[in-house]
């Protein structure tokens, strides 16, 4: 008789032990809004406890240099531009004309010289003429041929864009500049910060018209999928859960029972209260675990907010 009263001693203790599940409490991991950019906050475009979605702007930052450097840069990036672009053409028509003009003054000089030495040479032959000044009419007919194919090779290069290595370095030039672009592109939009996920405003940090230094947050959120429970189970029952079982969630003010999943089981143990370990002991040796609610219901909880947790 005492045997059975103590077998049924301990079903009901067991079974209390159940129904009363294991104790915790919420948590939120909080994300914190920063600039990499130092500045003065000239706009605070969200307040605490609004619900902002992904993509909305939190806060910006005062950007008059950020904005004047990327003109800059801008303009830059113009320049080199344009100037393989005339590399790349060689001359201006009415340079290459000018240089026409005067290869056609030497043709005619060229052909006027040709016709002189012919008579001087006639002359000679006749002895109406020096040596000296035959040679003179051959000297000068030289040069106007010489003349008329330097013109002639000023005119070919003068229609040809620039040498290989000076387009290969302009437009290094050009890829430069455009990565300057892009460099204060990225500063000036640093200036602005925006959400990257939907979310709680749990706190701003500073006010319109306050320094803020660079990598200091401004705004404080709390994203739904980083609301997560954390409750404390025996070393007697922790080696009968696994990550991915589903239990549920009871907190006072609760209209009913919050579905969430194990996500986290800690490797090491602690005590509550803590106390000397022995073997009559081990009832206090707990491990922590994390359970993370959906995220429709996430919002149910509060950080801080004691809960109690079952098994589903």
């Amino acid at each position: 008789m005492l045997v059975v009263l103590a077998f049924a001693v301990a079903i009901t203790g067991c079974t209390r032990a159940q129904d009363e599940g294991w104790q915790g409490y919420a948590e939120g991991e909080f994300v914190y809004l920063a600039s990499s950019q130092s500045g003065t906050l000239v706009q605070l475009a969200v307040r605490r406890g609004q619900t902002l979605s992904a993509g909305t702007i939190a806060f910006a930052l005062e950007a008059v240099n950020e904005t004047a450097a990327l003109e800059q840069a801008k303009h830059q990036l113009d320049a080199t531009r344009a100037q393989l672009a005339d590399l790349m053409s060689g001359k201006r028509a009415p340079e290459v004309n000018v240089t026409r003009a005067q290869l056609a003054q030497a043709t005619a000089n060229a052909r006027k010289a040709a016709l002189q030495l012919a008579r001087d040479e006639a002359q000679y032959r006749a002895g109406g003429i020096a040596k000296a000044q035959l040679d003179d009419s051959r000297a000068q007919a030289d040069a106007s041929a010489a003349q008329v194919r330097e013109l002639t090779n000023q005119v070919t290069v003068a229609e040809l864009p620039g040498r290989a290595q000076q387009v290969a370095a302009q437009q290094a030039q050009v890829d430069a500049a455009r990565a300057a672009v892009v460099q204060a592109q990225w500063r000036l939009d640093q200036k602005r910060v925006a959400t990257r996920q939907a979310g709680v405003v749990y706190d701003t940090l500073y006010r319109s018209g306050e320094w803020v230094q660079a990598g200091n947050p401004v705004v404080q959120m709390l994203p739904p999928q980083n609301i997560l429970v954390r409750f404390f189970v025996p070393e007697t029952t922790v080696g009968s859960l696994t990550t991915g079982r589903s239990v549920v969630i009871r907190c006072d003010g609760c209209a009913a029972e919050i579905p969430a999943t194990i996500t986290y089981i800690s490797n090491e143990a602690e005590y509550t209260p803590p106390v000397i370990y022995s073997n009559e002991r081990r009832s206090k040796l707990v491990f922590m675990v994390q359970a993370h609610p959906s995220v429709g219901d996430a919002p149910k909880l509060h950080p801080g907010q004691p809960v109690e947790v079952r098994l589903r």
